[in-house]
């Protein structure tokens, strides 16, 4: 959650203050402060998760710091652009 924004019912300004207001407060009481939304969830959307070794994760999460990027998107744009390199290194039909 950004730090100008507030949560409309726990006002909280970060997710720990959110999640430290709903230990103690029941939803059932702020219903009349919800409403009812329609969600769907592509199967092509899931993500994998995998495992990176603790030294080489702190290394790309300072990069990423660095950089002023999310840890998400250095790795992400990393990977696709050497996958691109194998793929144009790679003959067609193997």
């Amino acid at each position: 959650m950004s730090e100008d924004r507030v949560s409309s019912i726990s006002k909280s300004r970060t997710i720990e203050e959110m999640a430290a207001f709903w230990d103690t407060h029941s939803l059932a009481d702020y219903e009349d402060q919800t409403h009812e939304v329609e969600m769907s969830f592509a199967p092509s959307a899931s993500r994998a998760y995998i495992g990176i070794e603790p030294e080489l994760l702190e290394e790309l999460r300072r990069i990423a710091r660095e950089r002023h990027v999310s840890l998400q998107t250095l790795v992400n744009v990393w990977l696709r652009q050497r996958v691109d390199q194998v793929l144009a290194q790679t003959p067609t039909g193997t």
